[in-house]
């Protein structure tokens, strides 16, 4: 006998979960550290929260902007330099910043010191499959341009400039 649906009150379920420091799912994407802290598939979507390392010198994207989702970046340690448009700013220990979909913008560390961030996607889009075939695209040698621009546009990312968007440097 099936039991009958209460319209008057919640069921209250514990569905959290701690995510504690060097827990979650670890990649390394060509020196830039890439750590699943919150997923798409605990979140049904909505929310992704991942743990970015970027060794010093390093790009992390291009400027390339987002349909679907809004990008949040907060930065824990160094000097990680943002790309919104034709603006360039240094974000220090303590910045967040909040890219919109639709807004052109890319990241750096231009610095000599490693910058630690956190970058949250709004919804999801199961952003942890861009980060696995980034894994995969980002180890071979050379990179192949298209799969490359495959990817990005599969996991709703898109270049400003197709000519330049692998971040490496030119």
């Amino acid at each position: 006998m099936e039991k009958e649906p209460n319209y008057f009150e919640d069921i209250l379920e514990d569905n959290a979960r701690v995510i504690l420091p060097g827990e979650g799912e670890h990649l390394n994407l060509n020196g830039i550290s890439v750590t699943f802290k919150v997923t798409s598939e605990l979140t049904n979507s909505q929310l992704g929260v991942y743990e970015i390392r970027l060794p010093p010198k390093t790009i992390g994207a291009k400027l390339h902007y987002h349909r679907f989702m809004d990008e949040t970046f907060i930065v824990q340690k160094g000097n990680l330099l943002i790309e919104v448009g034709d603006r360039q700013q240094i974000a220090g220990p303590g910045t967040i910043a909040y890219v919109p979909r639709f807004t052109p913008h890319g990241f750096r560390n231009d610095s000599d010191e490693t910058v630690q961030l956190l970058l949250i996607f709004n919804p999801a889009e199961k952003r942890e499959g861009f980060f696995k075939g980034l894994h995969e695209t980002l180890n071979e040698v050379p990179i192949d341009p298209k799969k490359y621009l495959k990817l990005y546009n599969k996991y709703d990312s898109f270049p400003i400039d197709a000519n330049n968007m692998l971040p490496i440097e030119e």
